[in-house]
């Protein structure tokens, strides 16, 4: 009788999965619709990456990293900007990364996580994270204002509304990282006389260094395609120099590629395509070293 009874549970529990479980008609269709969605973007994204690749190869040579933007589209290159990215993300890590990683630590590791002050500032971090990028250009420029900064077209300026930008991204990074290391490590740390902060810089941060280098090159690589905080500060789109230091101006490849698709002629076009091209070969590169770093370095507990 047990066992007549418990076949008669699996069958009304099968039927009940046929009727209206993972195989039954809504479940299935969405799934479709999920797929075709997503089929739908890849194809217009490859269908974006191999127009811009048709449309830019002729002038990835040589004059694009070496020459000047100049009236006439032949004679141009894509020189400062390929500089300008340089020092502006250059600038930009020095500013988010050790205080991203510090603010992480202390959030995780030290701070009180009952105490509602802690609370509010996780909530906020993590709120700031999903803003838009002109929000931060918005609000560098409204406290540059208040400090009286008249120009603003540096490179340290630029590098700070970026900074800001990616500041959550890696605090949120840093704090999962650190939650994947096994609670099992602190504890035997602290079991042995270590102090909470010998236990964190020789134990806990070391063993979540994948995932915190995997999560600043991501939040590197959307700092560097980004030109609409930079635009709102007063990006150059036309410049003849090299950026030389942290008070020159600047320009971007974002913000050049947005300068040459405004211009009518095609070789201006062909340009954009060239310098978006190099742009996402640094891109790929970039998401390419968090991948490698994150799968030879990442350790299975």
């Amino acid at each position: 009788m047990a066992t007549y009874g418990i076949g008669r549970v699996v069958e009304r529990s099968l039927a009940g999965r046929s009727r209206g479980g993972e195989l039954s008609f809504r479940p299935v269709l969405f799934l479709i619709g999920l797929w075709f969605c997503l089929f739908f973007a890849l194809l217009f994204l490859v269908v974006l990456v191999v127009t811009t690749f048709v449309d830019g190869a002729g002038r990835l040579d040589l004059r694009l990293f070496t020459e000047y933007p100049a009236a006439a589209p032949e004679r141009a290159g894509a020189r400062p900007a390929i500089l300008g990215s340089l020092w502006v993300i250059g600038t930009t890590a020095l500013m988010a990364v050790p205080l991203g990683i510090a603010a992480a630590v202390h959030l995780e590791e030290f701070a009180d996580q009952k105490n509602w002050f802690n609370r509010i500032i996780e909530i906020n971090v993590q709120n700031l994270a999903a803003i838009p990028s002109i929000v931060y250009g918005m609000l560098t420029l409204s406290a540059l204002a208040l400090l009286g900064v008249a120009n603003k077209n540096m490179v340290w300026v630029g590098a700070l509304a970026l900074a800001m930008l990616i500041l959550p991204v890696i605090i949120i990074a840093t704090r999962e990282a650190l939650r994947a290391v096994p609670r099992e490590i602190r504890q035997g740390s602290l079991a042995l006389g270590a102090t909470l902060l010998q236990t964190t810089l020789r134990n806990t941060l070391p063993a979540a260094i994948p995932g915190i280098a995997t999560g600043t090159i991501l939040a590197l690589s959307r700092a560097l395609g980004e030109a609409a905080p930079l635009l709102l500060l007063g990006g150059l789109v036309y410049l003849t120099f090299d950026p030389n230091g942290l008070a020159s101006g600047y320009t971007t490849m974002p913000i050049q590629i947005f300068n040459w698709t405004g211009r009518p002629q095609d070789g201006f076009h062909e340009l954009a395509a060239a310098t978006s091209i190099l742009l996402l070969v640094i891109l790929v590169a970039m998401n390419a070293i968090a991948i490698i770093i994150r799968n030879r370095f990442q350790k299975r507990w």
